[in-house]
């Protein structure tokens, strides 16, 4: 069967309309966003809170070093970035956990936020009021369990 020259000259995909799909991000490589999270979080954390963070940022970037599937890449480098322009901008500290990203982790993951809520629970800051706590650990709980506590 012959093609024809309508059929050669179609795209081969859909045309882009906006608002169909995100736009593309430009990536930092890995070293220098590494090193730009570690900047931010001398700069935006308490000395606790980047003790945690530069522990845990160190640990995943290790872990994730050998990887070889581009999309686990551009995912691990593309929420590494958003998370640095969350510490970034000051809405983070009185962020919410979106429920459709709680809904893609892994029963894993939801219990690691839990052990982290418990242990947000034990560890009873002095820096955090406990107004403030109170709202951050219902938020983590109500990601965690998927139920609202009543008001």
């Amino acid at each position: 069967m012959r093609p024809c020259s309508r059929l050669l000259a179609a795209p081969a995909t859909q045309p882009f309309r906006p608002g169909r799909r995100a736009q593309a991000v430009n990536l930092l490589p890995p070293i220098p966003l590494y090193r730009r999270l570690l900047r931010i979080h001398r700069k935006k954390l308490s000395p606790e809170e980047r003790l945690f963070g530069d522990t845990y940022l160190k640990a995943e970037f290790r872990r994730h070093r050998d990887i070889e599937n581009p999309l686990h890449i551009v995912g691990f480098l593309t929420e590494w970035q958003n998370y640095g322009q969350q510490l970034e901008g000051e809405g983070w500290k009185e962020g919410k956990i979106d429920m459709d990203l709680v809904d893609k982790m892994s029963d894993q993951q939801i219990g690691q936020m839990y052990e982290l809520m418990e242990a947000i629970r034990k560890q009873g800051r002095d820096s955090v009021d406990e107004e403030e706590e109170g709202r951050i650990l219902d938020a983590i709980e109500e990601a965690t369990t998927g139920n609202k506590k009543p008001s």
